[in-house]
């Protein structure tokens, strides 16, 4: 049966929990709490007992591929990316080797980012022909992760949003299990220097959010206390039933009243676009195919750009047609690790 929208990334994150639980075995790591735990990843050192006992040992990382993660460590550019701290990372069991150590975003099983530098630090991938054509990248350059752009915006100012990797003329937006591409207040997104040249806003996907917290019905104290009807005549079930139900037209009339605030949703990709038309750049998302409510969103954004000129320089790219172009070993890691392998369609020869 057909998933709904919002439960794609939830079935993706239970699959990828059970693969790396498994993938996890021997590997220093965590479980988060939960009945789907996340697994996450600390970096160790590793030596093949088949050699000398005088042999290096290894720089390893549960949650990379061993060659991308030893050409991450000799680009002090990219290792940097290594540090961003994990946004829940408080909520995480410490490390019995290390209880003071602060998790990092990319030491999570769920991390697109650790995804995106897994396929694209890996040696020998940038080189690949196959891969340059898929994303239209030309010229000897190195990709940059969380590169800022200067977005101009009507003020004067810049917004330095973060892009997970620019790659020459292009940049990528790169997404696993995350929710969708957020949502921002009008205000800001239509505070954009060049958002009207760019986008005819009536197509643009918005929504309105209540700006107040959800009340429950006991913090309405003095309608909450009140009798609502006559109840002697009622049965204590049809009493309790009355009661559920006035309380609950509390909660929903107070919401009816609430102040709300107009947004646009997909903000990510609408300041990415933007970033892409500021700096002459491409931009591509990359996600799973198992996940087209992303792939939808992103349609629904490209449909409000206003030119061809525009149009022309965005794309869409699965994870696995990607995986199509790569080198049999990550083939392999990214096929038992992410469960990602050739698309279920293959796609048109480009």
């Amino acid at each position: 049966m057909a998933l709904r929208w919002g439960g794609y990334a939830a079935e993706l994150r239970r699959e990828l929990a059970a693969r790396n639980r498994e993938w996890a075995r021997g590997k220093p790591h965590v479980e988060s709490y939960g009945d789907d735990p996340v697994v996450v990843y600390c970096a160790y050192r590793a030596y093949d007992e088949d050699l000398s006992a005088a042999a290096p040992e290894r720089d390893c990382h549960g949650n990379f591929f061993e060659p991308a993660y030893r050409a991450i460590l000799e680009r002090p550019a990219w290792a940097k990316r290594l540090n961003k701290v994990h946004a829940q990372g408080k909520a995480l069991p410490r490390w019995v080797d290390d209880p003071r150590r602060k998790w990092r975003e990319l030491d999570s099983c769920m991390s697109s980012d650790a995804l995106l530098m897994n396929v694209f630090c890996t040696p020998g991938v940038l080189a690949t022909p196959e891969v340059r054509r898929l994303l239209g990248v030309v010229g000897d350059t190195c990709p940059e992760f969380g590169w800022r752009a200067k977005v101009p915006l009507k003020s004067g100012l810049f917004d330095r949003t973060e892009v997970d990797m620019r790659w020459g003329e292009l940049l990528v937006e790169a997404k696993l299990t995350e929710g969708d591409f957020q949502t921002r207040k009008a205000e800001v997104v239509e505070g954009y220097r060049d958002f009207e040249a760019v986008f005819d806003r009536e197509l643009l996907p918005r929504a309105e959010a209540i700006t107040v917290r959800r009340k429950s019905a006991v913090e309405f104290a003095e309608a909450y206390s009140q009798e609502w009807e006559d109840t002697s005549a009622l049965a204590a079930d049809e009493v309790g039933e009355a009661a559920r139900e006035f309380q609950a037209a509390l909660v929903s009339g107070a919401e009816a009243e609430a102040r709300r605030e107009a947004r646009y949703v997909s903000y990510q990709l609408i300041r990415n676009v933007l970033a892409a038309r500021a700096t002459g750049s491409s931009f591509c998302v990359i996600c799973d195919e198992r996940r087209p409510d992303l792939i939808e969103a992103w349609f629904d954004v490209m449909r409000a750009v206003r030119t061809a000129e525009v149009r022309t320089r965005l794309k869409v790219l699965t994870w696995q047609e990607l995986v199509v172009v790569l080198p049999e070993s990550l083939r392999e890691f990214l096929g038992a690790k992410y469960g990602i392998g050739p698309p279920a369609v293959p796609p048109f020869p480009r």
